[in-house]
């Protein structure tokens, strides 16, 4: 494994969870009505749920005994199966990229306090998440 590339992803998903955690307003209806934190938000959230199928794509791949993924979901699920991660994160992880896909193709649907909710409760997914490859980085 590339632990270069792993060092700057692990490093760029850090920097957009800390981004996120900064412009997150106090209250879903705050969101809806703030327009820079929605894009700063959007922006960060979808490139943090892509560095994750990104790790995990690079983990897998790393091994050309281990199965491809068919899906950017499915990069967690091979994780889960291969012990590296909880099924649980895996199941959350692969709800976030079906997140991604509504925020990136069709962004006027989107729901701010869906949005407000994923950001104040499962950004310790993605956290969760980079200690978990950073120690089989290593």
């Amino acid at each position: 494994m590339d632990e270069q590339l792993v060092g700057q992803k692990l490093d760029s998903l850090r920097r957009c969870l800390r981004r996120i955690e900064s412009w997150l307003p106090e209250t879903a209806n705050e969101l809806a009505e703030n327009v820079d934190a929605q894009d700063i938000i959007s922006l960060n959230l979808t490139r943090a749920i892509q560095l994750c199928v990104d790790l995990a794509a690079h983990y897998l791949v790393d091994d050309a005994r281990r199965p491809v993924p068919q899906t950017m979901g499915q990069t967690f699920q091979l994780l889960a199966e291969e012990g590296l991660i909880k099924q649980s994160l895996a199941d959350n992880l692969t709800r976030a990229v079906g997140f991604r896909n509504i925020m990136i193709h069709d962004y006027e649907r989107v729901n701010w306090a869906i949005v407000h909710a994923l950001c104040t409760e499962r950004l310790p997914d993605f956290k969760d998440y980079a200690k978990v490859l950073f120690r089989h980085s290593d």
